[in-house]
């Protein structure tokens, strides 16, 4: 007769503290307002780093209870959550450093802000006994108060171990937002898209200012405010389908008109306007909205035009 089956053993829940005791290291635009929206929620900000003057101003208007340490002071006064709020590219070597100083205790949760870095960059830090979390709040910052008006109903993208997912879920409501959760292979991509909308729309926006601007408008903003809230708006309900303007119809006359004026006039802007007109065609007509002959007569504008001098 073959032994009973025996249950399988299951791993303890971890178990945190309701109100935890959180370091920021970094207090800058993300950390500052990230720490001040964990000290509203209820938990312990007990310190915070940075060097800048700004940093430290940040600290006096949005943290101005929580001592100002050294970062090695900071980590070590965190006992239950670090949070890392420091340069994508300053994260491997700040970690590694806190690691390499002892300043990192086992059971402590350490979670960076970056959205391009997964777990991979916190390896020293489970080397050392933490646990690690990617924790990356998908808005735009200023450091200022008004943050803290537009963290509700957020998303985060969130890399964590299976075990740390809880508590990640109850950080992210914490901080009154919603976890998106993103694989450790696809933290760059998740970045990359986030960046290509937000960074570039703030580029693209300019752009077109300065150029109103060369064309006599004295007030760029208050023309594009109303047009460019319904275009994103459309965008983000209609997809594809939002999709309006010359390129949209085929208008290459058109189009070679803008080309030869932005030539004469800002230069500068050609490049750009070529890449997001070529990527506007290709979409228009994979949704149909551009027909494949007017395609064609478009594209020889955008790759063969001759500008004039």
């Amino acid at each position: 007769m073959s032994a009973p089956l025996r249950p399988r053993a299951t791993a303890a829940p971890l178990v945190f503290p309701r109100t935890l005791a959180v370091g920021v290291l970094g207090a800058g635009r993300v950390g500052a307002v990230l720490g001040a929206a964990l000290a509203a929620a209820g938990h312990r900000v007990v310190a915070a780093s940075g060097a800048s003057g700004a940093t430290k101003a940040r600290m006096a208007l949005l943290l101005p209870q929580t001592p100002h340490r050294s970062a090695s002071a900071v980590a070590r006064a965190a006992a239950d959550l670090l949070i890392v709020a420091v340069p994508d590219d300053a994260l491997v070597g700040v970690i590694a450093d806190l690691a390499e100083s002892g300043a990192l205790r086992p059971g402590q949760v350490v979670a960076h802000t970056s959205g391009a870095h997964g777990l991979a960059a916190l390896a020293p830090a489970v080397e050392a006994g933490a646990r690690p979390l990617a924790l990356h709040p998908a808005m735009t910052f200023t450091g200022t108060p008004d943050d803290l008006s537009r963290l509700p109903g957020i998303s985060y993208g969130v890399t964590a171990p299976a075990e740390l997912r809880p508590f990640a879920a109850r950080l992210v409501a914490d901080l009154g937002g919603v976890p998106e959760w993103v694989g450790e292979n696809d933290r760059p991509l998740y970045h990359a898209a986030l960046a290509h909308g937000a960074n570039h729309l703030v580029t693209l926006v300019n752009e077109a200012a300065d150029r109103l601007r060369d064309a006599g408008v004295e007030r760029p903003e208050k023309v594009l405010a109303p047009l460019l809230r319904a275009a994103l708006e459309n965008a983000l309900r209609l997809g594809d389908d939002a999709l309006t303007g010359p390129v949209s119809r085929g208008d290459a006359g058109t189009v070679r008109r803008h080309l030869d004026r932005l030539a004469r006039t800002a230069p500068e802007s050609v490049p750009a306007y070529l890449a997001l007109a070529r990527r506007t065609a290709d979409r228009a007509v994979a949704v149909g909205r551009l027909r494949p002959a007017d395609a064609a007569a478009l594209r020889n504008v955008l790759d063969g035009i001759e500008v004039a001098a």
